[in-house]
């Protein structure tokens, strides 16, 4: 295999994975396995076929797409709706594909319960029209886990996708989304909470054709050594007129230690577009605390009041009231871990 990706390499300059994670370890990682914690509707599961969908992926998925040969194949036929969970139980190098054909919809929701290195690649097609929500929970870890998704969306198709990080030896979740045909979307949300961990969410959606729309909402809280990152990369290719984009990540530190990079940017090559971008880091809002204090609020519940309605919105946009919860969940026992 190539070196492994590190601080030479534009796309991995805040994320170095040859500090997090010995080459020894990764040529000898063996097959991941995964598991189907539930499954309803419409879907059918199988294993990867010999010729299987394949899209644009990065460095890391590269190794996975050529080590792992074995691996889930999820499809939801033309018209159905359905809904799966499924569970990375061991590491190693894993492949997935998910199809939702024409017209149908899937809820995936992902887990990643494997407590060692491991390094994925899916390949998610949407059909015409086709509507999938993801939710990818990847729970604090001690190792290096990387994930790269290459997502395809056909004309009228919707990929909703929600990210809850919390990060570990260095984590990070790639996206490489292609707008294909018109009235495409894609909607991508994010919550992070580290304490000593690291996260990093790096994206890049094309908007291939005219009128077509994405949408990323990324928030990040870290104390301690935590350390996150969003890089999100918004190409508008040329004759993509019409296209709307808009970006924006925002983070809270609360250590000097503790370090936060946003990285959002814009390849316009169409006309009449709207796209924008923004990234803010920072404290507490020192007035907001002041507010809740002089109403006899302790400062530890004070702070804790204020990440949570910071981080809201982001959790907010997950539709499923029980995964909302289930997040919610983890992100409070993170919040009161924070130092």
């Amino acid at each position: 295999m190539n070196a492994l990706p590190n601080r030479r390499v534009e796309d991995w300059k805040y994320s170095d994975l040859r500090n997090a994670v010995d080459e020894v370890t990764v040529v000898a990682a063996p097959v991941a396995a995964w598991s189907v914690l539930s499954a309803d509707g419409g879907v059918e599961i199988a294993d990867l076929p010999e010729i299987a969908p394949r899209g644009t992926h990065g460095a890391m998925a590269e190794t996975a797409l050529a080590r792992a040969k074995a691996g889930p194949y999820v499809r939801v036929p033309r018209g159905e709706a359905g809904a799966i969970h499924l569970a990375l139980t061991e590491g190693g190098h894993g492949r997935a594909v998910i199809v939702v054909e024409e017209g149908a919809s899937l809820f995936l929701r992902e887990t990643v319960s494997a407590r060692d290195f491991a390094n994925v690649a899916a390949d998610i097609v949407l059909g015409a029209h086709a509507r999938l929500t993801h939710l990818r929970f990847a729970p604090a870890n001690a190792v290096a886990q990387v994930a790269d998704y290459a997502v395809r969306v056909a004309g009228g198709a919707s990929y909703i996708a929600h990210f809850a990080n919390f990060g570990g030896r260095l984590s990070r979740t790639e996206l490489h989304i292609a707008l294909e045909g018109e009235g495409a979307q894609a909607h991508l949300s994010g919550v992070a909470v580290l304490e000593g961990s690291h996260a990093d969410v790096t994206t890049h959606v094309t908007h291939s054709v005219a009128d077509t729309t994405s949408t990323q909402l990324f928030k990040y809280v870290a104390g301690g050594h935590g350390r996150g990152v969003y890089q999100g990369k918004v190409t508008v290719a040329p004759g993509a007129d019409g296209s709307d984009s808009r970006q924006t990540a925002k983070g809270i530190l609360l250590h000097d230690r503790a370090e936060i990079n946003l990285k959002p940017e814009l390849e316009i090559l169409a006309d009449d577009v709207k796209c924008a971008h923004g990234a803010a880091v920072g404290d507490l809002d020192a007035d907001s605390l002041f507010y809740l204090r002089s109403r006899g609020i302790p400062q530890t519940e004070a702070r804790a009041l204020l990440m949570r309605a910071f981080l809201g919105d982001a959790v907010e946009a997950i539709a499923d009231e029980a995964a909302r919860a289930d997040v919610w969940r983890a992100v409070e026992a993170a919040l009161e871990s924070l130092s």
